[in-house]
C-alpha cells in the first residue's frame, strides 16, 4: 500500500513539475496573441476615430472624443507592451478595467446575463479580452518577458555593486 501511495505521489510530483513548465510558453502565446489583438483593436480606434465617438456617442459615454482617444491610445500601446511583456501586471490593470467598462456599456445585457445565460456572456466582443487582461494581471507575464529580463538586470546589478561595496569595506578595514 505504501509503495502504491508513494508511486502515485511520485507520478503526480512529475505530473505538476511538467505541466508548470507550461506555464511560461502558455503566458508567452496569450501576451503576444492579445496584445497584438489589443495593439489592432487600438489603432483601428486611433483611425476612424469619428466612428469611435459616434459609436461613444450612441453610448452615452461622458466626453466621448476624449475617451475615444483614450481607449484607442491604450488599446493601442497597452497592446504593444503586452505584447513585449513590459510593464506587463501594470498595462493589464486598466486593460482589464477598460473591458469591464466596455461590458457595462456597450454590453450590458451580456454582463448581466453571466449567471442567467453565460453563452452569451462568453460569446461578447470583451470577454476574451478581459480573460486575457487578467490572465497577465494575476499570473504576471512569464518567464520570456522583458518585464523578467529587466528584473534579472536589476538583480544582476545590485550582486555587482554588493560585491563592489564588500571589496571596498575590505580594503579600508586593510588600510
Amino acid at each position: 500500500m505504501n509503495e502504491i501511495t508513494g508511486t502515485l505521489i511520485h507520478l503526480y510530483t512529475f505530473y505538476k513539475t511538467a505541466i508548470s513548465r507550461l506555464q511560461s510558453p502558455f503566458l508567452l502565446a496569450v501576451r503576444l496573441y492579445w496584445g497584438w489583438q489589443f495593439f489592432h483593436t487600438g489603432l483601428g480606434k486611433l483611425t476612424n476615430i469619428s466612428k469611435v465617438v459616434d459609436f461613444f456617442t450612441s453610448l452615452g459615454i461622458p466626453l466621448p472624443t476624449l475617451n475615444a482617444y483614450f481607449v484607442g491610445c491604450l488599446e493601442c500601446i497597452g497592446g504593444a507592451l503586452l505584447f513585449l511583456g513590459l510593464g506587463s501586471r501594470i498595462i493589464a490593470l486598466p486593460l482589464t478595467f477598460n473591458m469591464l467598462v466596455a461590458y457595462i456599456t456597450a454590453d450590458r445585457e451580456a454582463l448581466f446575463s453571466i449567471f442567467s445565460d453565460p453563452g452569451k456572456f462568453y460569446a461578447a466582443d470583451p470577454y476574451t479580452f478581459l480573460f486575457a487582461s487578467l490572465l497577465i494581471l494575476v499570473f504576471g507575464p512569464g518567464k520570456f518577458s522583458l518585464d523578467t529580463v529587466i528584473g534579472w538586470l536589476r538583480k544582476r546589478r545590485a550582486e555587482v555593486l554588493g560585491e563592489i561595496h564588500s571589496l571596498s569595506l575590505a580594503t579600508r578595514s586593510a588600510d
